[in-house]
């Protein structure tokens, strides 16, 4: 009897440490965290670089890779709108507007009692602020001065917004990678152990690789690779929505969420290479 026993507290304490993360009715993971990150005009192949970029670059090795990721527009303030709307609300410039109905990643989160905050560095421009055009997103706004250091205090989900300067628009992309391991290196580290993710993606191309960008999804439960699969900013935003159990709205109800570069394997492995190898 005391053998049974001792054989089913065992079996018990392994089963709790090695227990999976909780999930949405999805499937897919549901992270206590998650910061995007969106930098600026520049194609997968210009950065994913660790000559030129080395903090990407070991974001990319250590995490998934998309080799096939995709802004859906040009200029810069549609693919805000599309991460952030999921629409790019017909609008085919950089300007200023208001959307006095249109649903929101925000706005989708509060309705489930989740938070969301766009945080965003001095000189960072209207058009690469989107809740700024959104009457549901009212409030979302802080400084980057305000992203805290003790990274469990952060909302559910959270932009970071560089200026120009540091989100490669107008600065190097040395510089910029620079700024993102000095500003979000130590939350990456610590988001590996404690289910929660960084994304990092950019708004658009250079116009000179049919708009390929660099996108990463780096952190805890992760599945290391370069992942063939074709995503674009709707593919980012629905994989939330799913992770939060939140109802898709505008353009993701047509785009499924990204599903098989989680820890356990979800699938197959058909298109995805081991970080061992994986070639920049």
């Amino acid at each position: 009897m005391r053998l049974a026993w001792f054989v089913a507290a065992v079996a018990a304490a392994a089963f709790w440490l090695h227990a999976p993360i909780a999930r949405g009715d999805s499937g897919l993971p549901a992270p206590d965290h998650v910061v995007v990150v969106m930098m600026e005009n520049h194609s997968f192949g210009e950065i994913i670089d660790p000559h030129r970029a080395p903090f990407i670059a070991s974001l990319a090795a250590k995490g998934a890779s998309f080799v096939n990721a995709f802004a859906v527009a040009h200029p810069s303030e549609p693919n805000y709108f599309a991460l952030f709307s999921g629409s790019t609300q017909d609008i085919h410039s950089d300007g200023a507007y208001s959307f006095a109905h249109a649903p929101t990643l925000a706005s989708a989160l509060a309705a489930v009692k989740k938070s969301f905050v766009g945080y965003i560095e001095a000189g960072s421009p209207r058009r690469h602020n989107p809740w700024e055009s959104f009457a549901s997103a009212r409030g979302v706004e802080r400084p980057l001065a305000d992203f805290p250091s003790g990274f469990a205090a952060l909302p559910t989900v959270s932009f970071v917004i560089p200026n120009l300067d540091d989100d490669m628009h107008d600065g190097s992309v040395a510089a910029g990678d620079q700024w993102l391991q000095a500003h979000l290196g130590g939350y990456a580290q610590w988001a590996t152990t404690h289910n929660s993710l960084l994304i990092v993606t950019f708004d658009e191309d250079d116009y000179s690789a049919e708009n390929r960008i660099p996108t990463i999804i780096y952190g805890d439960h992760v599945r290391p690779g370069r992942y063939t699969e074709r995503i674009t900013h709707y593919s980012v935003l629905n994989t939330l929505v799913a992770m939060y159990g939140l109802t898709p709205f505008a353009g993701i109800t047509a785009v499924p969420p990204i599903r098989e570069i989680w820890l356990p394997p979800a699938g197959g492995n058909a298109n995805v290479k081991t970080a061992a190898d994986s070639k920049f």
